[in-house]
């Protein structure tokens, strides 16, 4: 549950992530000369808050005729064109805001060299904490996000006086005017971006036994053993000033003892719900050497398990109190200029940051994804009808935090199917909670929405089936369309299972919640009309209407596998041929060069725990680390680019490994790695309100524990031989066995175990 180093960070990625949701600091550590790089989850320029889509339906029809014909080339150009919108194209620029830095928390301590180093992430009281010595005295700087306050706190202490300069700064900018001042007890950097919005960065000594002595831009303390600030920033982003914001967090007034309690006691609240235990895996090295001697070949179990309780605690404090979901860097960015605007990604990344927040009982994270897809339902709509003429919602493959739906990437914009697959969560809400209340009145109203846009988008052809046209598989392209980064077609295999599952899950939640019954008959009607996936002639799932030669065989993507993971609609025993034809695809892929990113190799990870093949389930987990990881563990997207979706889809593999819940069955331990073969994990969370906890010894299940929201029966798919069910009691429950399934009886709040015979 620790990372540690004894060595500060030299570079940004290299440093240690603290958050609250709403604001973050990456800390790199120098002694002495320490770094906080402030965040906060609004602070986007707001120069591009108010744009609006094209005007294209118009231009549909032409599209489509083209591509129907054949004319990949002309339809590819013709599409971007109507469809596509700025980024990427000379003549136009992306509108799509970027997340900004809050600037930085700087502190200058006034003594010599340091030795004794340790650098230290605690991520069960998520406390980091930097120590040292030097001239004769230890140092302690002690870094805290606290959640129920929400805001960053610090303490630094010696056991001798020091002196000390603290300051706020920002990276040079042309386009944001700054003020620099203290007021009372607070330094205060006022920001103005041009055309946009406007943000303050607040740092705050709560408490010192030194002399402080404050200028308009610095902190000067002398003769302190002993400081403590809170920072704190606010913006304009929501209709309020950056001041009103910052006024809405008091500082607190408790001593540092007793904030750490109430901070401890927090974080086990967010973390505590599920724990993994493999005994035996624990290392005295530092997590950097680990990370080498991995990259070396030494295999290094317990590596893996530290990467996963991590990705947990990105998750945590990059979600505990935001309105904004994580994006593609959780909530951390220092750069005026990041990578693809550190934006959110709707055709994987934005997805992959939340595959583990329902089965790995964080829950709470979810909210924050559900009001970003619901902040853009009314602008979506605009765009459905502004862009291709079409009712419900259209959502943006690539976009910022303002709800605005608009294609900003000429070339790879082209793409229906991001509400779709958000709509995904939803429904894994529902399927975990059962909670009839968000159905009803969150999840169903979008899956309507979504589906009136299939209504009016797809087309019947000459034999009836429904097509749609154009269509993508996200980022890959086929030759005789590559001259463009994405390649249009019609019906690609992708789109063809995002308008099959939001269909269902329309249809679905109607049935639950016993309305619409006339849209009901038209779903069902329109999902018997849609085109079959295909096989190609190597084996694979065919990714495309034809059986198109790949430009890139290599490609990161695998949005043709969603069936597989994170979706379901591919299964062994109901769909053999199209499962067996996803495993090649994915074996093509990766014999080619595949898995090149960090995340795409996390979705080679779940996608082999999904498949059972333990071996390569583990074998893509440890390649994520020592291939893709920072010395901090921060997953990088080639050639050094963090993005947390690595870190996020890592902790989904893990969980995949352990539980899978699919079509109402529970299955315990489907590709447990040979390198675990003993360990313990309570309070994984399965579908149909189920909570789940295992104990297993020489890789075979010595107990499972399940209990649940709800009085209903509960299947196990490939039960150990010979098992028995025992109530609360330890009275034997009975079972029907039926193939490789038993099936039990489960009243609600009662905890059922399965016990192997031989136990």
């Amino acid at each position: 549950m620790n990372l540690w180093y004894k060595s500060p960070a030299t570079e940004w990625e290299e440093g240690l992530p603290i958050g609250t949701g709403r604001l973050a600091a990456m800390i790199l550590g120098e002694a002495g000369a320490e770094r906080l790089a402030l965040n906060h989850e609004w602070l986007w320029r707001g120069e591009g808050r108010n744009r609006e889509p094209e005007k294209s339906a118009h231009l549909l029809d032409k599209v489509r005729e083209l591509i129907l014909a054949g004319n990949y080339p002309e339809g590819n150009i013709a599409g971007n064109d109507a469809f596509g919108g700025g980024g990427s194209k000379s003549e136009k620029t992306s509108r799509v805001d970027s997340y900004q830095p809050a600037g930085d928390f700087l502190i200058s301590l006034d003594h010599g060299e340091a030795t004794d180093y340790r650098r230290e992430l605690d991520i069960k009281r998520a406390l980091l904490t930097i120590s040292y010595r030097a001239d004769g005295a230890s140092f302690k700087h002690e870094y805290i996000a606290h959640i129920r306050h929400d805001l960053l706190l610090l303490r630094i202490s010696a056991d001798k006086p020091f002196d000390g300069k603290f300051w706020l700064n920002r990276v040079n900018d042309p386009h944001c005017f700054l003020c620099l001042q203290s007021y009372l007890n607070t330094l205060i950097m006022d920001g103005q971006f041009e055309g946009g919005i406007g943000f303050r960065t607040e740092a705050r000594l709560l408490s010192s036994n030194g002399n402080a002595q404050f200028a308009d831009d610095h902190l000067t303390l002398k003769g302190a053993t002993d400081a403590v600030f809170a920072i704190n920033i606010g913006t304009s982003a929501k209709g309020y000033g950056a001041a009103e914001e910052c006024k809405r967090y008091p500082s607190p007034s408790e001593p540092w003892d007793e904030l750490l309690t109430t901070h401890f006691a927090t974080i086990e609240q967010y973390l505590g719900g599920m724990r993994l235990d493999i005994p035996g895996v624990d290392s005295d090295l530092p997590t950097n050497e680990r990370l080498q001697a991995m990259r070396e070949g030494k295999p290094d179990p317990g590596l893996p398990l530290l990467y996963f309780n991590y990705g947990r605690y990105l998750l945590v404090a990059s979600s505990a109190t935001g309105e904004l979901p994580a994006n593609l860097q959780g909530k951390w960015n220092e750069e005026l200029d990041p990578p693809w605007n550190c934006d959110y990604h709707h055709d994987i990344n934005l997805q992959m940051n939340y595959w583990p927040a329902e089965a790995g009982n964080l829950v709470f994270s979810t909210d924050a994804l559900f009001r970003h897809i619901e902040r853009f339902v009314l602008h979506g709509r605009k765009a459905a009808h502004d862009l291709y003429g079409c009712r419900g919602v259209w959502l943006p493959i690539s976009t910022d935090c303002w709800g605005r739906s608009t294609p900003e990437s000429w070339g790879w914009a082209v793409w229906i199917g991001a509400a779709a697959w958000l709509a995904q969560h939803m429904w894994w809400h529902y399927e975990y909670g059962l909670d009839s209340e968000f159905l009803r009145t969150r999840a169903y109203p979008f899956f309507k929405e979504v589906a009136a846009f299939y209504e009016s988008y797809l087309i019947e052809d000459e034999n009836g089936t429904l097509q749609a046209v154009p269509s993508q598989s996200p980022e890959n392209r086929f030759k005789g369309a590559d001259n463009v980064p994405s390649s249009l077609c019609v019906s690609a295999a992708m789109d063809l299972q995002l308008a099959q599952n939001a269909l269902q899950y329309a249809l679905c939640s109607a049935e639950l919640l016993g309305v619409d019954s006339r849209r009901q008959t038209l779903w069902k009607n329109m999902l018997s009309k849609l085109p079959p996936l295909k096989v190609g002639s190597k084996g694979q799932l065919q990714e495309w209407n034809e059986d198109f030669e790949e430009c890139e065989p290599s490609h990161r993507h695998v949005s043709h596998l969603i069936g597989l993971y994170p979706g379901d609609g591919l299964d062994p025993e109901k769909t053999p041929e199209l499962w067996r034809a996803a495993r090649r695809s994915l074996m093509l892929r990766l014999e080619a060069g595949g898995g090149h990113t960090g995340w795409s190799r996390a979705w080679t990870s779940c996608l082999f725990a999904r498949l059972g093949d333990a071996e390569r389930a583990w074998k893509h987990v440890c390649h994520l680390i020592a291939d893709f990881a920072t010395d901090t563990l921060l997953d990088l997207h080639p050639p050094r680019i963090f993005q947390i979706e690595g870190n996020l889809g890592g902790t989904a593999a893990v969980i995949e490994m352990l539980l899978q819940s699919y079509n109402g069955e529970l299955h315990f331990l489907p590709a447990l790695p040979a390198t675990w073969p003993n360990g313990s994990v309570s309070g994984l969370r399965a579908r149909g309100g189920i909570t789940v906890g295992m104990e297993w010894r020489e890789g075979n299940l010595l107990q499972a524990s399940v209990s649940g929201k709800f009085s209903k029966p509960c299947t196990v798919i490939y039960p150990p031989e010979n098992c028995r069910i025992v109530d609360p009691m330890g009275r034997n429950v009975p079972i029907k066995r039926h193939g490789q399934r038993v099936t039990f009886g489960m009243e609600r709040d009662k905890t059922y175990r399965l016990i192997p015979e031989n136990h």
